[in-house]
């Protein structure tokens, strides 16, 4: 079986699809396995340092150890040593933009009886 570096080598790609940045993000579900790619995501190649995201600092607690490990497999996956380390930074999850469940209550909306009267009086002098 060919690594993933050798064979994305031999195929005709532009020069954009494949840099190296592109070739670390795409590789490093394959070398860092399933469970672990689950619960994290590549975000760019920052001299030779893959960063990768992680959804906790649990997680990026338990993944520091296996750091040299982690490198090993994406230098086989890849065909050669183009990451030569990995940041292991905790983010919040990505939330989805939301649809509003109603329309924008007007004071009758308001269930502070002193904020519902500011809301009219500031009604009335733009009107």
């Amino acid at each position: 079986m060919e690594h993933a570096g050798r064979l994305i080598g031999k195929l005709k790609l532009s020069s954009k699809q494949a840099d190296p940045e592109s070739l670390a993000r795409a590789a490093w579900p394959a070398a860092a396995g399933a469970k672990i790619a689950r619960h994290t995501r590549a975000t760019a190649l920052v001299r030779g340092s893959l960063v990768v995201e992680v959804e906790d600092i649990v997680w990026q607690r338990q993944l520091t150890p296996l750091r040299a490990s982690l490198l090993r497999n994406l230098a086989e996956t890849l065909g050669g040593p183009l990451v030569t380390g990995l940041d292991f930074r905790p983010t919040p999850p990505r939330r989805m933009p939301q649809r509003a469940l109603s329309a924008r209550p007007g004071a009758e909306g308001i269930e502070d009886p002193f904020l519902g009267t500011l809301y009219r009086a500031g009604k009335r002098k733009r009107a």
